[in-house]
């Protein structure tokens, strides 16, 4: 298991190929989704200096607040509601570059401008929503959606 990070300044593709690695390194043996989820979320910010990284967890009918890192959030969300209950429901992954203009937004801190929003699997079922705010104005793009998406294959082979 890595512990440190060997932050790379560049471009976000460049970011992003030197930090997937060490994402790997750190889950590599460990059998803890949420330990994983932690060094996850703490790796992305300390990487890209997110406003809020983190992952909410599939628990009945709410996601559930998990690991995470940045300012505190909110702790449960249902089906359906926000960006995080809206990419649950869809199973889909969604990119919001103002939230101000997503229908049914939860304001968890007033910072976050723009959200993206990945679902995590287990086989076919969903058990939780990669979360990842920033408080500037479309912030994401589809090299985030990719990367992101890449990061949350590795966590679950872990």
């Amino acid at each position: 298991m890595a512990e440190d990070l060997n932050i790379l300044k560049g471009t976000k593709e460049e970011q992003y190929k030197s930090l997937i690695p060490q994402i790997q390194a750190l889950v590599q043996g460990e059998t803890n989704r949420i330990a994983n989820m932690a060094n996850v979320c703490a790796a992305l910010k300390e990487q890209f200096h997110f406003l809020w990284v983190g992952f909410y967890i599939v628990e009945g009918d709410e996601l559930v607040l998990g690991p995470f890192q940045g300012p505190v959030a909110c702790t449960r969300i249902g089906l359906g509601r926000g960006v995080c209950g809206a990419a649950w429901e869809k199973e889909a992954s969604i990119i919001v570059p103002d939230v101000e203009a997503f229908p049914g937004h939860i304001a968890c801190s007033s910072l976050s401008k723009s959200e993206i929003v990945i679902p995590v699997w287990e086989g076919n079922t969903c058990i939780g929503i990669l979360d990842v705010d920033s408080d500037r104005l479309n912030d994401f793009d589809l090299v985030d959606l990719k990367n992101l998406e890449d990061i949350v294959k590795i966590f679950n082979k872990s």
